[in-house]
């Protein structure tokens, strides 16, 4: 009773059969009304014979179970390429025209965007750490990839199986020359000024592989080998451009060299990416993360193996023949190196030797390299020979986990995801060059830090809040300044040494520097120092060092980097800083940032409000003879607070009449003269110094006097200081000779005749007139940074008279608006 019964007959699969049969056969709806109009013929005119009707009935037959047989290869031929693509190690090559179909549509408004802005990043950070000779310093004013993706599979791509590993190979091939890389450098000595440089076309090509890990939850990529990488460099000319558009020599060679080895180090076979593929993203940066590691242990440490393989590299040029061969006798140690920051474990004997040694360290990205270094000490002697290393990846996910990866057995992938922060990760990774042993150790990423200010640690719905809120407390870089506390020093490598040997740190942020006091020699000292600078934008880091004071010369004990983004107004950020360069070492920082009121801090509101210095360098008199023939080459080195200047050299005088002009923003700093002899060769000695005492004069008052030089028996320099408060009024009235463009074309005019005359001196080999013309050179681009200067600070003056011209009617506007509506 409860059974069902069985369709005899499917009306929607003979539908369907239907269907398709007319579109494989057009002409069948034509067949239909014949057969039925023959079966009308035999039914009322005359009789046909019974096999019309049992043809019809076998060919529909027939063409059902052929629909059916076609349905049926289609399943199996899907389900074997299932098979094919899970089992088979490597699968036939496919096209992937459709690849570079999407890859094209979605390039320009989606990819390309969000590749520019990391690769321009990555750029920054290398244009820092690797310069040309030919230049002093080098941005990044523009970065675009162009709209032209990169072809892959061009010849196919193919899916390739090692181990339980899914490896993905193809062909990369990028040309194009719609890319737009703008460079603006500062040439050194001999070129000097300024050029632009620009790339407009890369061609790359290579072959890539892509390995899904951790489940599908992201995909690690590399080329195989070295690609070959070609870029099409020219020279820009304008604007600020001060050298001729052409070629500067060796420059397109290191651009080259910069791109092929910026990749060889990041995603060149071992080395890999790794993309995270998040659930969800909470669109926060990641700017630095606290990480502990330790190093639990090795094991299958082979002498003979080890010996053979660390003779290529030697490290303190130690003899690898020393090596014993004995596995007990092997005694080893490992270097952890992460950046510039480097710590090392104690020695351990046997092939599998424990160290379980815990080391804190600081990442200053998203991501980093973790090496470990494996070196073996010759027992009796204090050289060192390297063996080998190997390394561990470290990214961050948007969804406030790590990431943690290396390369295995037979280029196998080795992954491990913290989905929290604190969890605790232990990886085995064998070491580089095969047979050669294995290191085991744990790695805890603590804590992240992001750029809103926010940490990895606290809620995530009040994070996200905090990141996305316009009204958080988290400030643009104007107006604040960041407090720095240096409280102590741990295990710092202090050695006993005869005679005064007291450490200090030296705090750096942009050209602020600063230093605490000689702490008494030990190797965990007290400063408890605090120090401010004035926040500067663009992610500059707190350069921090640790010297010893010495009674022959200053000797260095580790520095730092501290990143200094996503400081909170009202919190304190308490952290140990591991010192680079050294074995051992921390410091321990207080770092604050406070918002600097109107009310608050007068003298670091003179910038804005009460103008700035100008000081005028006339003269000098009876001057202390520096040279052998009894005369001097004086110029003056200006500092006010953080800002240094100097005047024209005077050459063969002791009296020198300078006639310059100088200025300052008045905000209440010292300013000091340092009257100083000029050597070519030699350094230059010092005649005398002085202090300059303007802080009481009023406003647009005028001092002038002779100030006698400090330091020396004789010598007087004659100045004038002026304390300058522009106004208003004063400004409409000036004279059309002082116009900005008049003034900035006087400058010009003499800075193109002074490199003409130093052109001529130098063709010429006099050495002495080209001395004097470079001074004079250097004194012009002080005076067109001072006019400059100048012209931002009375920009500013202007502006704040008239927003409160602005703020004024805006008060004013109510009862203007109630009489205009009296009738």
């Amino acid at each position: 009773m409860g059974r069902t019964k069985k369709k005899l007959f499917d009306l929607e699969g003979a539908v369907e059969s239907w269907y398709k049969l007319v579109e494989q056969q057009p002409l069948l709806p034509f067949v239909v009304p014949l057969l039925l109009f023959l079966w009308a013929v035999e039914k009322w005119f005359f009789s046909l014979s019974n096999w019309v009707l049992l043809v019809c009935a076998v060919w529909a037959t027939i063409q059902y179970g052929s629909y059916q047989q076609r349905n049926i290869v289609d399943d199996l031929n899907k389900k074997w390429m299932q098979v094919t693509l899970n089992t088979s190690p490597v699968t036939p090559l496919e096209h992937c025209e459709w690849l570079n179909k999407l890859l094209m549509e979605v390039w320009l408004n989606y990819v390309n965007p969000k590749l520019s802005s990391r690769f321009a990043s990555i750029i920054e950070r290398r244009l820092k750490h690797r310069k040309s000779r030919l230049i002093e310093r080098i941005e990044l004013q523009g970065f675009s990839l162009g709209s032209r993706p990169p072809l892959l599979g061009l010849q196919g791509a193919c899916w390739a199986t090692t181990g339980d590993q899914r490896i993905l190979r193809c062909s990369f091939d990028w040309d194009s020359d719609d890319v737009n890389i703008l460079l603006s450098a500062k040439l050194a000595m001999p070129l000097m000024g300024t050029a632009r440089i620009i790339v407009n076309s890369i061609h790359v090509k290579g072959n890539l592989l892509f390995m899904p890990i951790l489940e599908g939850k992201a995909i690690a990529y590399s080329f195989v080998s070295t690609p070959e990488v070609r870029l099409g460099v020219a020279f820009g000319s304008g604007g600020s451009q001060s050298l001729p558009a052409t070629e500067l020599p060796g420059v397109s060679s290191w651009l080259v060299k910069l791109a092929t080895e910026t990749m060889n180090k990041r995603m060149v076979e071992p080395r890999r990416q790794c993309l995270a593929l998040p659930p969800e993203d909470f669109y926060k940066k990641a700017v630095g993360g606290i990480l502990y590691v330790t190093v639990l242990s090795a094991s299958k440490l082979s002498g003979h193996n080890l010996k053979s393989n660390g003779s290529s590299k030697q490290f303190n040029c130690a003899n690898p023949d020393a090596a014993p061969s004995d596995n007990k006798e092997l005694q080893t140690f490992v270097e952890i190196e992460l950046e510039e920051l480097t710590r090392k474990t104690d020695c351990r004997a046997g092939s599998s030797p424990k160290w379980d040694s815990t080391f804190n360290l600081i990442l200053h990205e998203n991501a980093g390299i973790l090496k470990f270094h494996l070196y073996q000490r010759t027992p009796g002697s204090i050289k060192y020979d390297y063996l080998t290393s190997c390394e561990v990846k470290i990214r961050y996910v948007q969804d406030d986990s790590t990431i943690f990866w290396a390369i295995g057995d037979n280029s196998s992938v080795i992954a491990k995801h913290a989905d929290v922060c604190g969890k605790e990760i232990e990886m085995t990774v064998p070491f580089e060059g095969g047979n050669l042993g294995e290191l085991t150790v744990r790695l805890v990423l603590k804590e992240w830090l992001f750029s809103d200010g926010s940490h990895s640690s606290t809620n995530l719905n009040a994070s996200s809040r905090h990141s996305l809120s316009s009204s958080s407390n988290y400030f643009s870089t104007t107006g604040r300044k960041i407090c720095i506390s240096v409280v102590e020093g741990k295990d710092l490598l202090v050695k006993d040494k005869i005679g005064k040997s007291d450490p200090y740190v030296k705090l750096q942020y942009g050209k602020a520097v600063q230093r605490t006091k000689p702490a008494p020699h030990s190797s965990n000292p007290t400063w408890n120092q605090r120090f401010e600078f004035d926040e500067i934008g663009g992610g500059e880091y707190l350069k921090v060092k640790c010297l010893l004071e010495e009674t022959l010369g200053d000797e260095s004990i580790g520095s730092a980097r501290v990143n200094l983004e996503g400081l909170v107004e009202g919190s304190i950020r308490d952290v140990y800083i591991p010192l680079e360069k050294v074995n051992s070492g921390e410091l321990r920082l207080q770092i604050e940032a406070i918002r600097v009121d109107d009310g608050e801090n007068s003298r670091g509101s003179h910038t804005q409000t009460n103008g700035w210095i100008e000081l005028v360098l006339i003269e000098a008199r009876d001057l202390v003879a520096a040279d052998l023939r009894g005369t001097s080459d004086p110029y003056v080195r200006i500092h006010y607070g953080n800002l240094k200047k100097s005047t024209k050299v005077m050459y063969k005088t002791l009296s020198p009449k300078w006639h310059q002009t100088l200025e300052f923003p008045d905000d209440g700093s010292p300013l000091t003269l340092h009257v100083k002899d000029h050597n070519t060769l030699l350094p230059t000695s010092s005649i005398g110094d002085c202090v300059v005492e303007y802080q009481m004069l009023a406003p647009n008052q005028m001092a002038e006097k002779w100030i006698p030089l400090q330091g020396v028996k004789r010598g007087e320099i004659h100045i004038q200081v002026t304390r300058k408060v522009p106004e208003l009024e004063k400004r409409s009235s000036v004279d059309s000779e002082s116009s900005p463009t008049k003034v900035r074309h006087e400058i010009l005019n003499r800075i193109k005749e002074t490199m003409i005359k130093l052109r001529s001196q130098v063709d010429n080999e006099e050495s002495e007139a080209a001395s004097e013309s470079l001074s004079e050179l250097e004194s012009l681009h002080e005076s067109q940074e001072e006019y400059l200067f100048r012209l931002e600070t009375e920009q500013i003056m202007l502006i704040d008279k008239i927003n409160e011209l602005g703020q004024e009617i805006f008060n004013s506007s109510p009862s203007l608006l109630r009489t205009s509506t009296i009738p």
